[in-house]
This record gives C-alpha cells, sequence and structure tokens, in this order.
C-alpha cells in the first residue's frame, strides 16, 4: 500500500500569498483535496492530508505529521507570487541520500503536470533549501501553482476547471511513478430519458469520457456556452434535446405547459435555482 501525503501550502491565520481577489491557502486547499478524490480512483494507495479546512499549521507540524504517518511521498502544493508566471517544482537542494531517485520521480510528476497545463509556462525543475522538502524523512516535492500576482495566472486559477487539471497532473504524475491501477469503474448508464445527473466533483470531460462521447457533443446536445456545471443538474447524453428561447412575457409555467413537462422538470434539466428566466434565454424543455 503507497501512503501518499499531501499538504495543502497554509491555512488559518496565514493565508499565504494573496492578489487579484484570491487567497493561496484556499487555491492550495482545492487542489490538494482534488488530488486526493483523484487518487481515490486507483487501487493500493492511501492519502492523508496534512489539513482538512482553513485551520492553521506549522511547518514542523506537516513534516512531524508525514514522517509519523510513514508517508512513501510527500507533496507539498502551493501558489507562486512575485510577479512571474507559470509552473515551477522544487526538491531539497543539498546532497542526501536517494536524491537522484527524488529528482527521478519529481520529473515525472513535473513532466505531467505540464502536460494538463496547455500554455502556461514552463519554468522548469529546480532545487532549494525549503523546510517541507528538507525535514521530510521520504522522498518530497514542492509544486508552485501558477502566479496569484498575474492577473493572466489568476484567471485560471479562478476556474474550478483548472483547478482541476492541476489536480490531474499531480495525480497522474503519482499513477506513473508508484505503478498505480486504477480501479474497475462501473459503467454509468443513462436514467430514463437518456440523461445523467451531474455529481459534485464531475467535470464535462469526466462525464463525456464515461459515455463515449466528447465534450463538445456533449454541450451541443445540452445547449452548453462554457464548460461550467452544477451538482443536481441534468445533462443529456443521448438522443437529441428540445429547446425554447424565451420570449418577452414567458413564464416557467407558460413553457412547461406549451411542452407537456413541468416546471420543476425544467428547472432540473438547466440548473435553475429559482423562477427567474430572461428574454434570450435558451432552455432545454425535453
Amino acid at each position: 500500500m503507497v501512503k501518499i501525503f499531501i499538504d495543502p501550502g497554509h491555512g488559518g491565520s496565514d493565508p499565504g500569498a494573496v492578489g487579484n481577489g484570491l487567497k493561496e491557502k484556499d487555491l492550495t486547499l482545492a487542489i490538494s483535496k482534488k488530488i486526493r478524490d483523484k487518487l481515490a480512483n486507483y487501487e493500493g494507495v492511501q492519502v492523508k492530508l496534512s489539513r482538512e479546512s482553513d485551520t492553521s499549521l506549522s511547518l514542523k507540524q506537516r513534516t512531524d505529521m508525514a514522517n509519523a504517518w510513514g508517508a512513501d511521498y510527500l507533496i507539498s502544493v502551493h501558489i507562486n507570487a512575485g510577479g512571474g508566471t507559470g509552473f515551477e517544482s522544487y526538491t531539497y537542494n543539498k546532497s542526501y541520500s536517494g536524491k537522484q531517485e527524488t529528482n527521478r520521480k519529481r520529473s515525472i510528476l513535473h513532466a505531467e503536470i505540464m502536460r494538463q497545463l496547455s500554455g502556461v509556462r514552463d519554468r522548469g525543475m529546480k532545487e532549494a533549501n525549503l523546510h517541507m522538502v528538507r525535514e521530510s524523512k521520504m522522498e518530497s516535492v514542492l509544486t508552485e501553482n501558477l502566479f496569484i500576482d498575474n492577473v493572466n495566472d489568476a484567471t485560471l486559477l479562478k476556474q474550478d476547471n483548472f483547478l482541476d487539471k492541476i489536480a490531474e497532473g499531480h495525480a497522474n504524475g503519482l499513477a506513473i511513478i508508484f505503478g498505480l491501477k486504477q480501479k474497475a469503474q462501473p459503467q454509468p448508464q443513462p436514467q430514463p430519458g437518456g440523461t445523467y445527473t451531474v455529481q459534485p466533483g464531475d467535470t464535462l470531460w469526466g462525464i463525456a469520457k464515461k459515455y463515449g462521447m466528447t465534450v463538445a457533443e456533449l454541450k451541443s446536445l445540452n445547449g452548453l456556452t462554457s464548460d461550467i456545471i452544477h451538482p443536481g443538474q441534468q445533462l443529456k447524453v443521448s438522443g437529441s434535446a428540445t429547446y425554447h428561447t424565451v420570449v418577452k412575457g414567458d413564464t416557467l409555467w407558460d413553457i412547461a405547459r406549451k411542452y407537456g413537462t413541468t416546471v420543476d422538470r425544467i428547472k432540473s434539466l438547466n440548473g435553475l435555482k429559482s423562477d427567474t428566466i430572461y428574454p434570450g434565454q435558451k432552455l432545454r424543455v425535453r
């Protein structure tokens, strides 16, 4: 059983770097939880996070926790600052037993993360005298995932699907490093009417893959103009869909009656939280 320790940098009274309406501590926790959830799809791996919420921990508490648990590998997740752009990773910069193997594993992880971050600058694989990689007894790496004070980087970091890509790169790298095998996934069956109800953590890419579709096909079938989806939202995954473009004076009740459906059904299909609609809005009705 491989034991992976994930450290979401900062937390609690320590926000880490701050910029463009973002706090490092929030991003590192979100990414770390996504890595954990993705690793849950593999056999033979245990994952422990240094923190599961917005709590304060010293650097020593973090490495003590990893060492006491007997982790096989440690990843400390961070967001950069200082006016740059892109992704970089760090291992310990002094001489120590196993350094060559530590850097070999890091090179695999780094490459897999960059594979997910199309268009992002690769700042390289670096070494530094950082506590998390110095005081951990196991092989370790610290990742700096873009710059919070760069407007373009921050725009990406505000997108949940981009954080998902960062996590996917980390998880893929770990799977390769440790030869992890994916658990057998039961093939999801479309619900009556060929629909799928979005679950927490779902992405369009993941749903499309499950049903043998492309993201473009899934978006077209559901009239989506962005990659944003919400838990509880029903997506069409087979057949064809029927849409109604709202005109002035329309109400959900009128539209439901016109198409022989219900208001609740229309709200569910479109992820609506209220009865408010507006002219020009495209609603799926079947």
